[in-house]
């Protein structure tokens, strides 16, 4: 059972690495060490299966998107949300994201103190700069 476990996560991990690159091996690392801690070897491969898949979805924007944000003038209308913003979740469709110029994967949105760099696609937090 330990055997065929492991080796469903392993072949998982070898999709998700193939797919998303540095994130997922960042995110299977980091997942694969948590679930070790937790739940010895069957907890290593569920942490990085896991791991490989959150890595890969929430990859970090390039320096210079973080910079533009931080120094980008602040759109003429912030934003209230009364969901907490996290990494991950999904901005309201009612929500106006300012792109990037240089770089339109990316735009962002400013909410109160803190600039949001989201996927303008998927409209995902990307990182939120305080």
């Amino acid at each position: 059972m330990k055997k065929i476990i492991i080796a469903t996560a392993a072949i998982a991990c070898s999709f998700a690495a193939s797919a998303y690159a540095d994130g997922a091996v960042t995110g299977l690392v980091g997942g694969a060490a948590t679930g070790a801690i937790v739940g010895g070897p069957v907890g290593a491969a569920v942490g990085g299966v896991a791991g490989a898949i959150t890595g890969a979805v929430i990859d970090p924007p390039p320096r210079e998107v973080v910079t533009y944000v931080q120094q980008a003038p602040i759109p003429q209308q912030t934003v209230v949300v009364q969901q907490p913003v996290a990494v991950g979740a999904a901005l309201p469709a009612d929500v106006v994201v300012t792109p990037v110029p240089e770089n339109p994967r990316y735009g962002y949105v400013v909410m109160g103190q803190q600039r949001v760099i989201v996927e303008p696609q998927t409209r995902k937090v990307v990182q939120v700069i305080q």
